[in-house]
């Protein structure tokens, strides 16, 4: 499995922003990546300066949202829906999305479902737990 550090998750979104701006060939992990970029212009100015993204600190304290993490979970969660898994993802993010009118607002509601659960298997030393992430995800598309 690859594990790639937050320089190179940062450098893989700057790259492709920059791609994008030089209209040169993207391979398939990076236009779906583009999505994601296109539909948050607000994270132009931090996409555009490989070097200033690397230094840069978003720490919580900080208060301001970290935009690389914000669009590796939007990518983490495209990649699950494509493949349904944890399996019943795909048919949770229809229902969240049909519910909502909107891909996108449903990828939100799932984020906060996915931060959940990581936070929780990082609290408790335990593997994450797909089955409650879905329900998760399930509930919200019910409410």
């Amino acid at each position: 499995m690859f594990t790639p550090s937050s320089n190179d998750v940062r450098r893989f979104f700057c790259e492709v922003s920059r791609k994008d701006r030089a209209h040169e060939i993207l391979t398939p992990l990076e236009a779906m990546a583009l999505d994601w970029v296109r539909l948050h212009p607000e994270y132009d100015d931090a996409l555009a300066d490989v070097d200033a993204a690397l230094a840069r600190d978003y720490s919580v304290e900080g208060g301001q949202a970290n935009p690389f993490l914000h669009l590796s979970m939007h990518l983490s969660i495209s990649e699950q829906v494509s493949i349904d898994s944890p399996r019943g993802i795909r048919a949770a993010y229809e229902a969240l999305s049909k519910k909502l009118d909107s891909t996108h607002e449903a990828q939100h509601e799932i984020m906060e479902c996915l931060g959940e659960m990581i936070w929780k298997s990082q609290r408790s030393g335990l593997p994450p737990d797909g089955e409650a992430y879905i329900d998760a995800v399930k509930r919200r598309a019910q409410q």
